[in-house]
This record gives C-alpha cells, sequence and structure tokens, in this order.
C-alpha cells in the first residue's frame, strides 16, 4: 500500500506565511489602508528570504516587525489668532529599536492619522537599516494644518504639540526631524520648548535643526540630492546620466527643491514641478532660484511662477505633470500620487528612471508596471534615505560637539547613498531578483534588522 504524503515546499510554506501576516495586520486594523499598503509590498519582497533562512519565521520576526514597540496618541490644544481654542490631534509611533534610538520625522497634515503614521515609521525602520547608520524607525505628526496660519499660530500649536511630545524623545532614546509641514520654523519652536521644559540644551534630540544652534550644513539639501544621487547610481550602471535628460519633479517642497538642483548642477532639464494645487511646466527650463522665492521665502502657490515667467503653463490639478513626456520622473510630493493610470502615460512617453523622492509615491500597481517594463525603478526606502542619513550625522556632529563642512556632509551623504545602492543590487542578485531594487532594498533593510532583534531576544 503507497501512502501519499503532501510536503509543502519552503518556498510554499513562506509565501503562505507571508500572507497570514499580512491577513493578521489588515484584521487587526482594517482601516489603515496606507499601512497595510507599506506591509504588502515589504513582506511580499521577503518570500525568498523566509524559505532559505527559517530562523527569522522561527523567531516570530514579522509579527513582532509589523507591530509597533509603543504608539503614543495625544490631544493637542492652542489657541488662534481670533483667542479661539482649538483641538489637533499628535502622533509618535516608536516602531523598531533594534539598531539605535527611533528615528524619523513629524508630519503635520490633515490627512494624518494613525495609519498615515504607522506606514511612515515602518517604512523608516528598513529606510534607516540601509544607511548603515545606528538607528531604529519611528514616525510622528498631527493633523494641523500649518498653511495659512501665522508665525504666532504656528508656534502655539508646536509648542503645544511639543509639550507632551517631550515624555516620550530624548537624544538616546527617539530622535524627531521635519516632514511634510515641517521645516525650519516648525523645527526651530519645537527645539525651544523641549529646551525650556528640559533645561538644557540638548541638541541631540532633534535633527533639521538651524545651523547656528546644531544643525547641519547640507541637512536641507539631503533628501533632494540623496534622490538623485540613488537615481545617478542606477543610470550609470545602464550608460546613462543626467546629462541633457528631460526630468519631471513633482511637489515644490524641500525634497523636490533639491532634488531639482542637484538635477540641473547634473545637466538635466528640469522641466516640471507642482505643488497641492496644480503642476508647472516649463519648456525653457524650471528656473529654481523663482520657486525658492515663492516657496522657501513667501509661502506662495506655484501658480505664482507664470507671473514671472509668462511663458510657463500652469495647469490646476496635479495629476497632469505625468503626462509630460520625460526621460527620468522624481515623484517628490506624497504618497500615492502616481498610479497606474500615470505610469502607463510615463512608460508609454518613454521614461528611463523613476526616482522616489516621497514616502511611498508610487501605487503598488505602478510600481509592478515600471517593473515589467524594465523601467529603472529607485523605491522610496532607498533613494529617499539622504535626508535620514544626514540627520544620523547631524545627530554625529552633536554628540562630539563640533560641525563638518557642507563638502565633508554632502561626501559622506553621496558614498551612503552609493552604498544603499549596491546593497540593494547585492541583495537583489543574492535572492534570485536580480534588477528588482524594490525587493533588494526591502532585503538588505530587513536582513540586519532581524538579525539584530534575534541577538537581542524576545522584547
Amino acid at each position: 500500500m503507497t501512502t501519499n504524503i503532501s510536503v509543502t515546499s519552503p518556498l510554499t510554506a513562506a509565501q503562505e506565511y507571508v500572507e497570514s501576516i499580512y491577513n493578521q495586520v489588515v484584521a487587526r486594523d482594517p482601516h489603515e489602508s496606507e499601512f497595510h499598503q507599506a506591509v504588502r509590498e515589504f513582506v511580499d519582497s521577503l518570500v525568498p528570504v523566509l524559505a532559505q533562512h527559517p530562523k527569522y519565521r522561527e523567531h516570530g520576526i514579522l509579527e513582532r516587525l509589523v507591530e509597533p514597540e509603543r504608539m503614543v496618541t495625544f490631544r493637542v490644544p492652542w489657541v488662534d489668532d481670533q483667542g479661539k481654542t482649538q483641538v489637533n490631534r499628535g502622533f509618535r509611533v516608536q516602531f523598531n529599536s533594534a539598531l539605535g534610538p527611533y528615528k524619523g520625522g513629524i508630519r503635520f497634515h490633515p490627512s494624518v492619522y494613525a495609519g498615515i503614521v504607522k506606514f511612515l515609521g515602518f517604512e523608516q525602520i528598513f529606510k534607516n537599516s540601509l544607511t548603515g547608520q545606528p538607528i531604529g524607525g519611528g514616525k510622528g505628526g498631527s493633523d494641523f494644518d500649518p498653511k495659512g496660519k501665522s508665525d504666532q499660530e504656528v508656534m502655539r500649536f508646536t509648542q503645544s504639540f511639543m509639550t507632551e511630545l517631550y515624555r516620550h524623545i530624548g537624544p538616546d532614546s527617539d530622535v524627531p526631524a521635519g516632514d511634510i509641514g515641517v521645516g525650519a520654523r516648525e523645527i526651530g519652536y519645537m527645539f525651544g520648548q523641549y529646551k525650556r521644559i528640559r533645561g538644557g540644551h540638548e541638541a541631540g534630540v532633534l535633527t533639521g535643526k538651524g545651523v547656528i544652534y546644531g544643525g547641519s550644513l547640507a541637512r536641507t539639501e539631503a533628501t533632494g540630492y540623496g534622490c538623485v544621487y540613488f537615481v545617478q547610481e542606477m543610470l550609470a550602471a545602464k550608460g546613462l546620466s543626467f546629462q541633457d535628460s528631460r526630468v519631471v519633479v513633482s511637489g515644490s517642497g524641500n525634497v523636490s527643491i533639491y532634488a531639482i538642483e542637484k538635477a540641473q548642477q547634473l545637466g538635466a532639464h528640469v522641466i516640471a514641478c507642482s505643488d497641492s494645487n496644480g503642476y508647472l511646466y516649463d519648456p525653457e527650463g524650471i528656473n529654481l532660484e523663482t520657486v525658492k522665492l515663492l516657496k522657501e521665502r513667501d509661502r506662495l502657490r506655484i501658480s505664482e511662477y507664470v507671473k514671472i515667467h509668462p511663458h510657463a503653463v500652469y495647469t490646476e490639478g496635479c495629476t497632469g505633470i505625468w503626462s509630460l513626456p520625460c526621460d527620468i520622473a522624481l515623484p517628490c510630493a506624497t504618497q500615492n500620487e502616481l498610479d497606474a493610470d500615470a505610469a502607463k502615460t510615463l512608460i508609454s512617453n518613454g521614461v528611463k528612471a523613476i526616482g522616489e523622492g516621497a514616502n511611498m509615491p508610487s501605487t503598488l500597481e505602478a510600481i509592478e508596471l515600471f517593473i515589467s517594463k524594465g523601467v529603472l525603478f529607485g523605491p522610496a526606502k532607498a533613494a529617499n534615505a539622504g535626508g535620514v542619513a544626514v540627520s544620523a550625522l547631524e545627530m554625529s556632529q552633536n554628540s562630539m560637539r563640533m560641525s563638518w563642512t557642507f563638502e565633508e556632509v554632502d561626501a559622506k551623504l553621496h558614498q551612503i547613498m552609493k552604498n544603499i545602492y549596491n546593497s540593494a543590487v547585492d541583495a537583489a542578485e543574492e535572492y534570485g531578483v536580480a534588477g528588482n531594487l524594490v525587493a533588494g532594498a526591502n532585503i538588505a533593510g530587513f536582513i540586519k534588522v532581524a538579525d539584530a532583534m534575534i541577538a537581542q531576544g524576545i522584547v
């Protein structure tokens, strides 16, 4: 008598395990769609690693990774210029500290809720791992909207925000920074309030500070420059470059401005940028000084650009920016700004490379299209890591009570981005997905964190 014994292959077992983890995440928090998306994209990449190394399943690494170590939600009351009391909600997610203190920005935007903060914090774990710096992953924010608010209103809000947040952060425990809606002004107000409450000048508690009170040169430029440095490596591997390439950059905030600046320095012809109201097309090339004037100094809408450069064209609505034919697209605005339809348009117009300067700006469907059509794709975890890399360098300078020159920091950033690219390439090749930098970045970031978690026990 013959007995048929069904043996599940390691690959099938790993796929089933990954699916069970994802289903668990959705069941636990069914309304957090952004977090679901981040987890789905990440865990699917890990199947070959889990099949080859069962120790990660045996130690419950994924079960622990998808659940934050700590999440704080708090009320933020403040008074507007009319004397009326306003109340917003604040968040800080401390996701994983296996590699070092929690590190990640603070976002002020009406869309912020637990699911957004968790997706950002989850991505931050592996992005920070890729930098090679000793930092864990965290994120924070509020549904407060700084747009249209006076400096005094922003100050009152950020001081109230920090009056609760200070209990949960510190130079060796959790080090926040900026993000959407949180720039030099907001960081300055928060640092001042923290200093007043704590009674000391703990420079390392926040990064993105002004250079005159403990910030790092090149921190402002870091995320945009880093994105371009990463794409530069992708292009060079295929014998391509930014020189004379037509480039479209979404957004006109910090990341976008300095991605445009570095791309132009490398000889690119940047033809478009945008803000939350619409996009700008300048066939003669974006005048960066005008964009800086409008956005960094005067805090105006990008539509004002055409008053200074009447040959340019402004169009209401953001999504149309991807209809402009280009060689390189750098989505640097916000999550899920580039969907499948936009991806199809870019591909049909001959795009060669995508570099994600924002956090998760491409939908899963868009990413699959780019990869299937052979478009070079730099995922946010890797291409967007320049900002936090220089934040870690700022922490180092604060600890040493010294400052490096702009050139020194920029050189370190450039090398870090090269290292991230090479790590992603090597991991993709090792686990049978050569050329897939999404999988490569996920795998390289994961292994370092997972091994540290195993070494530190079940905590």
